[in-house]
């Protein structure tokens, strides 16, 4: 589930004498890939190396938000085929985009943003919210962050999680059995939407990503890469990152895989790198 936080100088100064702090616009970073592809997994890594998974949620620089908390509400008979296996939560429809594009843009803007929780033993969205503060840097995981251009084109740097389809299968496999659903049931609903939507609505955004992450978090050098861009970011330097974003014009370039002795250097926005020592089909 998506972590919610804030940055640093949100709230009253203590006891006044201090004025608060302007803060900055949030760095938009979006992290899409396929089901149980380590999305979530990537982000909680990236928050744990910057140490802000130990920091108090209103203090927060850097925060995690989750695709999968804009479900739409589902009618009756909806939930009814959503308890048999038979509601495609892996099509574009499925999701309140008009509300998932309302609140980015209120977080684009340092706004603190009430988000909704979704229960996936029911199917519900719950009547409970949760408050995300202004960050620094936000990271907003899904499978189809980039498939609405809207969204897409709010996101300063688009990550995409490659993983193996098995390693994919298996993994929500052994998650939706944790739900409380039977394997037949899993496995059907794979065949027939959770697989032929990665491949109609998920897989032709990789071409949208900056950077594309091979074997998820196992890949640590371009956890690493990444994690030296937001501290950089979080050092000061999102003004040259935006200057750069705005020449490249939102176009972005393949390059090749960067050696670990060059890891340390930022990535140039508006640029694509492969994060991968060699190329390997899906």
């Amino acid at each position: 589930m998506a972590s919610a936080g804030g940055g640093l100088g949100s709230g009253p100064g203590g006891g006044g004498a201090e004025p608060e702090r302007p803060h900055p616009k949030p760095f938009l970073i979006g992290v899409s890939g396929g089901t149980a592809s380590g999305k979530s997994t990537v982000c909680e890594k990236i928050m744990e190396l910057l140490g802000q998974n130990e920091v108090d949620q209103r203090q927060r620089q850097v925060v995690i938000l989750s695709q999968d908390r804009f479900y739409k509400a589902l009618s009756a008979e909806q939930k009814a085929k959503a308890l048999k296996g038979q509601y495609n939560f892996d099509h574009p429809d499925a999701f309140d985009n008009d509300l998932m594009h309302t609140t980015l843009k209120n977080i684009v803007e340092g706004k603190a943003v009430e988000v909704p929780t979704y229960d996936f033993v029911t199917h519900s969205r719950l009547a409970e919210t949760t408050m995300v503060y202004p960050a620094d840097v936000v990271l907003f995981e899904g499978i189809l962050v980039f498939y609405n251009q809207d969204i897409r084109d709010m996101f300063h740097l688009r990550l995409f999680v490659d993983t193996d389809s098995d390693v994919r299968l298996s993994r929500r496999v052994l998650r939706d059995m944790k739900r409380g659903r039977d394997l037949e049931q899993i496995l059907t609903q794979y065949t027939t939407f959770v697989k032929p939507a990665f491949e109609e609505f998920c897989l032709p955004t990789k071409k949208y990503a900056d950077v594309i992450i091979p074997r998820g978090v196992d890949n640590m050098v371009a956890i690493n890469l990444i994690v030296q861009h937001i501290q950089d970011i979080l050092n000061g330097d999102i003004c040259k990152w935006q200057r750069g974003a705005m020449n490249g014009h939102g176009r972005t370039y393949k390059r090749p895989f960067p050696e670990q002795a060059e890891s340390s250097n930022v990535l140039a926005a508006g640029k694509r790198s492969h994060l991968e020592s060699s190329s390997r089909p899906h």
